[in-house]
């Protein structure tokens, strides 16, 4: 019987202002809404699927915030604070000129053009924006509250839009919502966010899906342990000025250390699995998920064929080469069908697009009707580029998986647990990502390198400071706190030629506020060079690669 291991994996950034806590970026209350709900319920609607689903500490950091502030009312998210403008209320000028920024950013042939209030709202900024003079200033408050509402409602996802009542009543009555009915969308938004971690949960405790984790913020660990690590698969890739992350090896185990906390507290039980971020492994690394007790990883295809050549399979886990201490599981994504479903699919009708899924799986089968079949790609960023946010191919998927008796869906510790005994060994372990199976996405561009640099001379900051004994223990905690926020892979990822400019602007900004507020609190003078962009550029469209980002379209 083949298996088929889906690991779903969600991550989002630490979007928030890092002194102020102000959210900054909508992204984490959008993808809540859309889809994490969404997939928790094509799960519970069909019993007999079973994944892994991966969720990044920083990102449950963040719904969490978000439930709060949906119990108490104090919005720190511009979005949530425009919606919940009481009548008679003018939203601030910040406020406005933030949310006209934001609020068609969206795939807009799936989540706006389908609207006709919606577009009204759009065509009508744009003429405004036409016009000489100081047009801006002529939207009423009715226009910021309905565009609020409509951008949520547009990120609604369809699990929400079918079950719910306000979303589909204010769905259908367009515009001038009033502040009663905005407060009720907001209650129902609000049950949709608190309720998401304990649905995961539920759906572990009950056998049907694998909750694995990543390191808490989402650092590029194999960099942090050795700059040079990129040399591996790409011997030409430059490199910063500074010649390592200081202390990388600690850092790296405080973030492990503390994604199982997070785990253990947030599902009850410690997590068996690791989805290193960005696919991203290294020899020196394995060594150190194994040391922290994680049972099985995983990278993709690319990372295989550089480590063990062309002619290595996906369709089994393979153990560590000789000479990596720890007997960690690797498990390699079979890139051509999850890029199918990350990239292709959403072209297709959903009934025909599972049907040709099933086929590649029928396929392998036939080939080898005792493989593994991984497939692993975000579980959030597809899925406004298909009709209906997916709900139509992951119905028609979902039930013809639970309908075949010899392609059965598992777990990937169910997987590693039962395939162990005969899995091969890699012969070595080069590192890389799933990116090309190169570590090329974070490093080795003058920007990217740029912002290692200052990375790196701020921590050695930090290591002075925390050492001196000057800093009371409160402080101490604030400080590894937001040097975990720096450390995080996405700052990186941005950073260079291939992403949009108004993106990495965006991106660029975020992560000097954060090395910023982390000298303030090694009471410190930031260096002068926080003061300007690290960004040289950027391109006019978004980049393809591997996956999907954060929705900066």
């Amino acid at each position: 019987m083949a298996d088929l291991a889906f690991l779903w994996h969600m991550h989002q950034p630490d979007y928030r202002h890092p002194d102020s806590g102000e959210f900054l970026l909508p992204w984490v209350l959008l993808h809540t809404i859309k889809d994490y709900t969404d997939m928790a319920a094509h799960l519970e609607r069909h019993p007999g699927i079973r994944c892994t689903v991966n969720f990044v500490p920083v990102l449950l950091d963040q719904i969490e915030d978000y439930a709060a502030q949906f119990e108490n009312g104090q919005w720190r998210d511009p979005l949530l604070r425009v919606a919940a403008t009481p009548d008679g209320a003018v939203p601030t000028a910040a406020d406005r000129a933030w949310l006209l920024d934001v609020a068609f950013r969206c795939h807009a042939p799936t989540m706006l053009e389908p609207f006709a209030p919606y577009r009204r709202l759009r065509d009508l900024l744009t003429f405004v924006r036409g016009q000489d003079g100081h047009d801006l200033d002529y939207l009423s408050t009715a226009y910021y509250v309905d565009l609020a509402v409509w951008y949520l409602l547009a990120w609604s996802g369809e699990s929400l839009r079918r079950g719910c009542r306000t979303i589909p009543q204010l769905m259908a009555r367009g515009d001038n919502f009033s502040a009663a009915e905005r407060q009720a969308l907001l209650a129902e938004l609000g049950e949709a966010v608190g309720g998401l971690i304990p649905r995961y949960r539920a759906l572990a405790e009950r056998g049907q899906i694998e909750l694995s984790c990543t390191p808490a913020n989402h650092p590029l660990a194999p960099l942090l342990l050795d700059f040079a690590s990129a040399r591996e698969a790409l011997p030409e890739c430059l490199l910063p000025a500074a010649s390592g992350y200081p202390g990388g090896r600690t850092r790296v185990t405080e973030h492990l250390a503390s994604a199982r906390a997070s785990h253990e507290r947030r599902f009850g039980r410690p997590p068996e699995g690791l989805w290193p971020a960005e696919g991203a492994l290294s020899a020196a690394f394995l060594e150190q998920i194994a040391a922290a007790g994680f049972q099985w990883t995983a990278s993709s295809h690319g990372v295989l064929r550089h480590s063990a050549g062309d002619a290595a399979r996906t369709t089994t886990p393979w153990l560590p080469p000789d000479g990596v201490s720890g007997d960690t599981l690797l498990f390699f994504r079979d890139e051509r069908l999850s890029d199918l479903i990350g990239f292709e699919y959403a072209k297709w009708h959903g009934r025909d697009a599972a049907r040709h899924f099933m086929g590649e799986l029928e396929a392998l089968r036939c080939r080898d009707p005792d493989c593994l079949i991984p497939v692993f790609l975000d579980g959030e960023n597809a899925w406004e580029y298909y009709p209906y946010n997916a709900w139509y191919f992951f119905s028609d998927l979902y039930d013809a998986l639970e309908q075949r008796p010899d392609i059965r869906t598992v777990t990937l510790a169910e997987a590693a647990a039962a395939r162990r005994e005969r899995s091969p060994r890699l012969p070595r372990l080069v590192a890389g990502s799933w990116v090309y199976g190169t570590l090329s996405t974070w490093i080795g561009h003058p920007d990217k390198n740029r912002a290692w640099d200052l990375l790196c001379e701020l921590k050695l900051c930090a290591d002075r400071a925390l050492g001196s004994g000057r800093l009371d223990a409160a402080i101490c905690a604030q400080v590894r706190r937001r040097l975990a926020v720096c450390e995080s892979s996405d700052w990186f990822w941005w950073l260079g030629d291939n992403n949009p400019a108004e993106s990495v602007a965006t991106f660029d900004r975020l992560f000097r506020h954060n090395l910023r507020s982390l000298y303030h609190l090694l009471e410190l003078p930031p260096p002068v060079a926080l003061d300007h962009p690290l960004s040289s550029g950027g391109s006019a469209a978004e980049s393809g690669g591997t996956m999907r980002r954060a929705t900066e379209t």
